[in-house]
């Protein structure tokens, strides 16, 4: 049940690190952090240890509802008896201070783990036990684009509170019964709408859905993909790369476990058959498979209608080590329509 958008709050900034303190105290709490120079989202033991000014972490959200390593299964066998045990997460945590890229990435992974059915248990299990709160941004990174793609720096999708900073401290909207669960009683709740996000932004033109096919055969993807080396960063460090595969390792004899990793289409022997056939032997190839999925292939298959599976935030450019650039792609492909 979504909460009425009247249920807004004022607070100063040393209430909000009051707030997220009594929070790390009784469940983990994740938020932007400086690790070793790098900005990541991590686990917090108080407000402290909290970074509020910045354009975004170098990674994503995703790894808290999808780590790249899990185990699924734990498979004992003695003598002709074969058990097998779920390991399912049960771990209550709040996301705090996802930029809304970050937020609306897992509304996309929900359409395939949730939506479709049958739904994932583990991310399912994840992201029931998870408050996610968003802080909308006050100005467009230098590789942000998401304005491009359907999304917006006070973009509220996939949040269950929103933060807005304001002169005074910050302006707090719950949006759903989970957000408005971790509100403190004593707070005064105002009737006070929250403020327009103006920035200025990039626009890049993406294709219609329905125009993506006619570019399927078209020579860019060779020439676009000599550079490429398949080395999968871009999707390791993208909210919205979903990939995986599973493999079984033995922890000691009669004992196993069933493990899912992540995997990329950009990788060489993605989808490499029995005989050892690979679909898509070339870089062209790959990086064509990957661009149509986030415009046309995911949206197609889990309903996400004009929306891509992109959120805009620019991590894929920042991490390509020969400068692969997903707006030069779309710029690219709209000039060839």
């Amino acid at each position: 049940m979504t909460i009425p958008p009247s249920s807004t709050w004022k607070i100063t900034r040393q209430e909000l690190s009051e707030w997220l303190d009594a929070l790390a105290g009784v469940q983990t709490l994740i938020a932007p952090r400086q690790v070793n120079d790098t900005l990541l989202y991590r686990p917090v033991n108080s407000s402290r240890e909290i970074c509020l000014q910045f354009d975004r972490p170098a990674l994503s959200a995703k790894e808290f509802f999808f780590p790249p390593t899990e185990r699924l299964l734990k498979i004992e066998k003695k003598g002709k008896e074969i058990s097998l045990a779920e390991t399912l997460p049960d771990v209550q945590q709040v996301l705090f201070g996802l930029r809304p890229c970050d937020a609306r990435g897992l509304s996309t992974l929900d359409a395939l783990f949730l939506k479709q059915p049958p739904a994932d248990p583990y991310y399912a299990r994840r992201r029931e036990n998870t408050t996610v709160i968003v802080l909308a941004c006050k100005e467009m990174g230098p590789l942000c684009f998401c304005t491009s793609v359907g999304g917006a720096p006070d973009d509220p999708t996939g949040a269950d509170i929103m933060l807005y900073e304001t002169d005074e401290g910050y302006q707090v909207q719950a949006l759903s019964e989970k957000g408005q669960a971790i509100i403190p009683p004593y707070w005064q709740a105002t009737q006070a709408t929250p403020p327009s996000v103006q920035v200025e932004a990039p626009v890049y033109s993406v294709l219609e859905h329905n125009a993506w096919p006619e570019q399927f055969q078209a020579d860019y993807w060779q020439t676009a993909g000599e550079r490429c080396l398949s080395c999968r960063a871009c999707a390791y460090v993208c909210p919205t790369c979903r990939c995986f595969i599973v493999r079984d390792e033995m922890i000691r004899p009669g004992e196993f476990e069933r493990l899912r990793c992540w995997d990329s289409c950009s990788g060489e022997n993605y989808r490499r058959v029995a005989g050892g056939h690979r679909p898509r032997a070339n870089p062209g190839e790959r990086l064509r498979n990957r661009i149509f999925c986030k415009f046309y292939y995911y949206p197609e298959q889990y309903d996400l209608g004009e929306l891509p599976a992109c959120t805009g935030c620019g991590r894929c450019i920042e991490v390509c080590p020969v400068n692969i650039d997903i707006t030069e792609i779309l710029t690219d492909v709209g000039r060839l329509a």
